[in-house]
Formats: structure tokens, sequence, C-alpha cells
């Protein structure tokens, strides 16, 4: 007879359907009762849960407070205790006051000002000389309005900005068209998941598609006028994909990248890990059809032989791709980042840097920078893996030097900078170490480049966990260690500056490392810190211009109490004039917040 395990096994890989109804009052009683209806503190009673909707418990589990907890459950197991705890209504996620008088979302061909996706243009060096903000009035940066997301614990969505209005995602699903001048809502979209990637506006005939996804697997294409969905798909099955990548764009063809949660959830021990690999997807921005699909990873899992030096009960699997992929219409060329092997046995382009044809997606060329690495939750709570775990997070930059060659630039978890030559399939031309690096180290969430310099800022954060603890997820930072942006010149790697982190305080959960992407406009460069400060460095010599404190309470335009925390994830928008950004972070412990920050200087 074949074990629970055996059938699992079976159906991830195709061999049958999986039939077994989940049951929501089993996996709460295994996961969820020892806290919930034993009166631990801070943890609400069953009754208490059950005066709750459905969809706010959901959102709770996909990315709120108790995301730590539940990274080991399946959508449809997250499913199954939401429905067995809830109440069937429809939450309101705007209050009527909240919405503009005039909703008129007005974009026009070519709108101005502009940041549309991850970067303001194509090279993804998240530097723009056309911001409206100038050196001078750096300093003079007050908030002039704060924004809420009801209900949220982290406000990480890359904003997008076309014109007038702003485009914003949320933990909670909800995304939302605000006024840049005041913060009001001009129409909000409810999404399946969590949305953390930035929207990405297309033509669309007379209108426009705004192109996004959410961190249970969706592609969503949505009507930026209105808010109307046109069309709705998933561009990878895995059912542990997870979409952070904003997508690229080019001629009406979006570029999605696939990463997947599939490396913590393996922590589970009654879960067959693992089956997932990294992916790109070009799809047609006006309806969602695919273009065409390439994997990271060649070879399909299948189930593997145990021996000493196994990881996993299926592989290949793992290397994917968390962050935006790059254009290079001279060559033709896309450039994804990727992320390590989740299970033996370890391919060739995890922890790489990927070259593919923009037409069809084949890849021209990869060069590996950390083989061998196998990092999973599985192998580190039974003590120890292969691997380092020194995933590519960020996405490749696109610079040209001096002498007009170009190179990419890259930022690994390792702390380590590379610069690499497109012209010779990802050639090493330097690289420069930054920071400690780890698992919650280095270069986290992308770096600025100005064609004179690269700006990264480093993590190192570390996590104090009691005797014997293996995985450090959701626990309390170390306030001594972490943190720091150092500039070093992109045509030899050398170091021009280093500005370290400023002490932390006795906030508690506070940490001074600073995971979040930086950005740039001429004679400043801006990073956030897991302090809940928002600093802008001197490109110079990196001595601080400004530095406002965002962990506190905030009244906001919606009228929803909003507080924020630490800064990370996608880092500062700014764009006519005005200064845009997330602030709370609940996720590894970090200060929780739901907060979205506009700055403008003050005359």
């Amino acid at each position: 007879m074949k074990s629970a395990t055996t059938f699992a096994m079976l159906a991830i890989l195709g061999g049958m359907p999986c039939v077994a109804a989940v049951s929501g009052e089993a996996i709460y009683q295994k996961r969820c009762a020892a806290c919930h209806d034993n009166g631990i503190e801070r943890a609400p009673t069953r009754e208490a849960l059950k005066q709750l909707s459905v969809a706010r418990i959901l959102r709770t589990l996909d990315f709120g407070v108790m995301i730590n907890i539940a990274y080991v459950l399946n959508r449809e197991e997250r499913e199954a205790v939401a429905n067995y705890l809830g109440v069937q209504r429809t939450d309101v996620p705007v209050p009527p006051q909240a919405y503009c008088k005039d909703r008129t979302v007005n974009i026009g061909a070519s709108p101005s000002p502009i940041w549309n996706g991850w970067a303001p243009d194509l090279s993804n060096a998240r530097y723009t000389a056309t911001s409206g903000l100038t050196l001078n009035q750096v300093g003079k940066l007050k908030l002039k309005w704060a924004y809420a997301f009801d209900g949220d614990v982290t406000a990480f969505g890359a904003p997008t900005v076309l014109g007038n209005t702003l485009f914003v995602g949320s933990a909670g699903g909800a995304v939302q068209a605000l006024s840049t001048d005041s913060g009001c809502v001009r129409w909000v979209y409810q999404a399946s998941g969590p949305v953390r990637s930035a929207l990405v506006a297309v033509p669309n005939g007379k209108t426009h598609v705004l192109v996004f996804t959410d961190l249970t697997g969706w592609a969503y294409g949505v009507e930026a006028e209105t808010g109307h969905l046109l069309w709705k798909k998933k561009p990878e099955a895995h059912e542990s994909t997870r979409l952070t990548g904003s997508a690229a764009v080019q001629d009406g063809v979006v570029f999605i990248p696939a990463a997947s949660w599939e490396e913590t959830r393996s922590s589970n021990p009654d879960y067959p890990c693992c089956t997932f690999r990294g992916s790109v997807t070009a799809m047609r921005a006006k309806d969602g059809t695919e273009v065409w699909k390439t994997y990271t990873i060649r070879e399909k899992p299948h189930a593997l032989e145990k021996g000493p030096a196994s990881v996993g009960t299926l592989g290949p699997s793992g290397a994917g791709i968390w962050g935006s992929p790059t254009l290079d219409s001279k060559r033709g060329l896309l450039y994804v980042a990727t992320g390590d092997n989740y299970s033996t046995p370890a391919t060739d382009m995890s922890d790489s840097i990927v070259a593919l044809e923009l037409k069809t997606g084949r890849i021209v060329w990869s060069k590996q920078i950390t083989p061998g690495d196998v990092f999973t939750g599985a192998c580190t709570a039974a003590g120890g893996c292969p691997g380092p775990d020194y995933d590519f997070g960020s996405s490749v930059i696109i610079e040209k030097l001096p002498d007009g060659h170009e190179i990419l630039l890259a930022g690994q978890k390792s702390g380590v900078v590379y610069a690499l030559d497109p012209d010779r399939k990802g050639a090493i031309l330097w690289q420069t170490r930054v920071g400690k690096g780890g698992t919650g180290g280095g270069v986290q969430w992308g770096m600025a480049s100005d064609g004179q310099k690269v700006y990264a800022a480093t993590s190192d954060m570390v996590r104090k966990a009691p005797p014997g603890t293996v995985i450090q997820v959701g626990l309390p930072p170390d306030p001594t260690v972490g943190g720091g942006l150092t500039a070093l010149r992109i045509s030899t790697g050398e170091k021009v500056w280093y500005a370290a982190p400023a002490p932390c305080g006795p906030k508690p959960l506070c940490s001074p490392a600073q995971p979040g992407a930086v950005t740039e406009i001429p004679g400043a460069v801006f990073s956030g810190s897991d302090d809940g400060h928002l600093r802008a460095y001197s490109t110079e010599d990196g001595h601080v211009l400004w530095d406002v404190d965002t962990a506190h309470d905030f009244k906001t335009a919606n009228g929803v109490r909003g507080k924020g925390g630490a800064l990370d994830g996608a880092g500062p928008v700014i764009v006519g004039g005005m200064l845009f950004v997330n602030s709370g972070y609940a996720r590894s412990g970090g200060m929780p917040g739901n907060v979205l920050l506009a700055f403008a200087p003050e005359e």
C-alpha cells in the first residue's frame, strides 16, 4: 500500500490526481489550536477569529502577522482554514469618504511625469535625472500626505506613477489608484493575493492595460483608466508559485518572472520537496495569451534516491527569479538573475545571470556565480544545507562605461557586487565585496547607478535566536549588526565611499539593516532602513543630506489608522517633484506598518 507521502509525490509529478478533501478544522487543530484555544498572550481566541471575514483571515495567512506559521501550508490549506473560521462577507477596503470627488484617470498617450514599473527606464538602474526634485530641495522634503492599507501589517507594493495618478498594490491584495496631489482614491481592484510587484502600464488603443502579479501566482491585466479586470491568468501552474518581480514590457509583450515559497514551505516534514522550477513567461499585455515560456532548470523534477549528499525527496528544483527582468533592446536580450536550488541535484543556472532571446525565450548564455548552492528549510532544520543561500534577489543593471562599452551590474546576497561583460557571455570584469552576506544579508532588493558609480545598500541582518534554533525566521533582530551603503566606481569596482549604518536605538524589533532597493537623483541616493528611517546620502562622499523617521503613527488621507515601521522591499519612487515610499514590513521580525508616504519640498 502506498503511503500518503507517496500519493502526494505522484500527484505533484502528474502521476495521479490528488482527491483527498482538505479539512480546515483538522489543519486548525494541528497548526493553530495550541495558541488560539489556550489563552496565549496576543493570540485571538477561536471565538474572536470567527467574527472576522474569510478574506481578512486569508490575507493574514498570506502576508500578515501569521505568515511565518502559514508558510508550511499550501493555498488550498490556507483557504480551508479561513473558510472554517471566518464569516462569508465582503470587506470594504476603502471608506467611502476616501474617494476623490473626480475619479477620472487621465493618462494620455505620453503621460508626464512617469515612473512605469520597477525603474524609470529599461536599464533598471533606478536613476532619474528628470524627477522634478533637485539636490537643493532634498533637505526641504516634508510629508504631504499618508495613505494606510487597512488591516495590513506590511506595506510593500512598488508604486507606479503616470501623470497625476499613483497605482500601488498591497499585502491585502487591494490595488489602488490614488491622486498624487492628495492621496484620495480613484478606483480599487481586489486581487486574489498580496500584490508587491510594480504595476506596468501598456498602451492598448485609447486606454492602457496595467499588468501586475500577486504572491499566489496570478497575473492580471486591469484597465488603468477604470480598474476593470480585462484578464487574469496563471503564468506558472505550480501551486507554490510566488510572483514578486515586476514585469518588464516591450512592444506590447510583458515578461513575467516566477519564484516560489517552496523553499520555506519545505520545512513542513509532511511536504515532499521540491518540484518548482524558476521561469520567465512572455505574455501579450492586451489579453494575457502566452508568447513563450522558458525555465531556468531544463530537467523536470523526479523522485530522488536518498543518499548522504541528497537534499529533498524530489529534484532538481529552485532557481526562482525574484527581481524584475532587464531589457537589452540593442542585443535583443532579456537578463534575469536567479536564486538557489531547493533540492539536489544542483543545476547550472541557479545563482546565475541568464540572457534570453527577447523574441523566443531561447537561452543565449548564462553565467553561474555560486555553483552548488542548495538551500531550503528542510535541510536547514535537519542540521545544515550544502549551499550558503546566496540568491540574486535584485535586478540586473545595464550601464555604459565612459569609453562607451556596456556592462551588467549585479548585487548578490553574498555581499558581493559583480560587473559582467554582455558581449562575452557574462564574463566577470570585476567583483567587490560590500557586506558580509548570508541568508538575510548582502544586496537584497536592488542597487542604483548613474553611469559613474553604483550604490549598493546591504542588509546583513542577524536575528537573535534561542540556543539550538536553526531557522531564524520571525525572531527579533540583533540591533548591533547590519546595514551600510557603499559607492563603487563602475569602471573598476573600486570603493569610492562607505556610509556606515546608524545606531538602532531602543525601538522594539529595530535593526539597522538596509535591505530595500535604493533610488538616485543627481547628487543624492536614497536608502531606507529596517530602523524605519529613510535617508538621502550625498553621491560625492556619502554624508547624510536628509533623514526622516517613519516608524510612528500617521493621520491618513483615507481616514484609516496608519503606522510606519521597517523599510524593506521596493525603494522610494521619485517623480513629478515628489517622493513616494512604503513604511512597514512585518516579515522576519521587522517593525510592522501599513502606510504609503508622499513627500514634497516645502518652499
